[in-house]
Formats: C-alpha cells, sequence, structure tokens
C-alpha cells in the first residue's frame, strides 16, 4: 500500500559498519545488495519520494542507490561519525514544507513487510505525532515521524535515532502490529547475511 503524497521515506545509510568490518550495505544478501531489501520498503510506502542519506563510504552507496532507482535522491550527512541522529538529522531538515510525516527506514534492514507501511503512515495522517510497528511485543523499524516531532529531530545528538522522542510520547506513539519479524531483523555481522 502506498501513502499519500505528503509522506516521504528516508533510507538512513551512512554509518561506519564498525561491527561488521565495513561495507555493509554493499555486501550481498540473497542475490542482491543489503541495502536494496530497505529501499524496495521504502519505495513501496512513497514511490517517487525517497531519500537516502549517505555518510561513510558515500560515492560507494550512492551508486548502489542509483543502480536501484536512478530517481532516488541523495543527502550527505556530513558529520555522520557523530551517529544515527547525524543522519536523521540531516535526513529531516532535506524534506520540503509540504511534506507532513518521514518514514524513517534503516539502511541493514532488509525484510520490512511492506503490509505494514500504510497502517504506520495512516496512523500519523490520522493524528498521532508518531507510529511504531511492533512483533511480538518488541518495538521495531520503520517509524514515522509527524512534522510536529521535526524540531525535535535537530536537536538530537550521539547514535540514537529518534528513540529518545519515541519514548518520551509514551502512550501517544501508535503501535501498529507487524505481520512478521522483518521489523525487527537488521544485519550488524557477516553471519547475519546468512539468515532468512
Amino acid at each position: 500500500m502506498t501513502t499519500e503524497a505528503r509522506f516521504a521515506a528516508l533510507v538512513l545509510a551512512a554509518g561506519s559498519a564498525s561491527r561488521f568490518g565495513g561495507g555493509k550495505l554493499l555486501a550481498d544478501y540473497h542475490g542482491r545488495p543489503l541495502l536494496h531489501g530497505a529501499l524496495a520498503a521504502a519505495r513501496a510506502a512513497c514511490p517517487g519520494a525517497v531519500t537516502v542519506v549517505t555518510g561513510a563510504d558515500a560515492p560507494d552507496v550512492a551508486a548502489c542507490a542509483r543502480a536501484f532507482d536512478p530517481q532516488i535522491r541523495l543527502v550527505h550527512a556530513a558529520d555522520h561519525a557523530e551517529g544515527m541522529a547525524a543522519s536523521l538529522r540531516a535526513g529531516v531538515a532535506s524534506l520540503s514544507p509540504e511534506i507532513r510525516g518521514a518514514l524513517v527506514f534503516l539502511g541493514d534492514m532488509p525484510r520490512v513487510p511492506h503490509a505494514v507501511l500504510g497502517p504506520l503512515a495512516a496512523a500519523v495522517a490520522a493524528g498521532a505525532p508518531a507510529s511504531a510497528p511492533v512483533f511480538g511485543g518488541r518495538r521495531g523499524n520503520p517509524v514515522v515521524l509527524g512534522r510536529a516531532l521535526f524540531a525535535e529531530v535537530a536537536g538530537l545528538v550521539g547514535d540514537v535515532g529518534a528513540r529518545p522522542i519515541l519514548q518520551a510520547l509514551g502512550t501517544a506513539l501508535a503501535l501498529i502490529e507487524a505481520p512478521d519479524d522483518g521489523v525487527l531483523f537488521d544485519v550488524d555481522e557477516r553471519s547475519d547475511l546468512a539468515r532468512c
């Protein structure tokens, strides 16, 4: 299901992948670059409104993204070494004023179920400040941040992403049940590439 045009997808792909040994997003995952799994989910959510935030290995990551879709928008987080907050800040700051919410995907999460994307965006469109998927009682990704939270994103620091903002929302955070554990699965180490 696609979201309305007022939503955009951000794919955070700026990390150095130190635990993996570098080059993680370009690694083969079941016959395609790992990054392409996240890009497929982002495009399913927001066709024509996908931004990839680069940092470490920017030229290679950009080429990988453009190989998936030449129309993908690229934004570089110059301060990416700070951590995930830097790439999230750069991505959100790049969005045009008419965007009412951002679906935030992580580049190392290749199995996000597309069926959860529409309900996540719909929850924010209906008035929730943000939404997140859950599976087995655990909160996962991608999350959707409404525009009202964009100013708070600008103040994030470190390698925590939007976690402090979401925790502060308490019960105002809309939780959407996901159909499978793809909202929890990510690749941290090379051994994870063999997992389905």
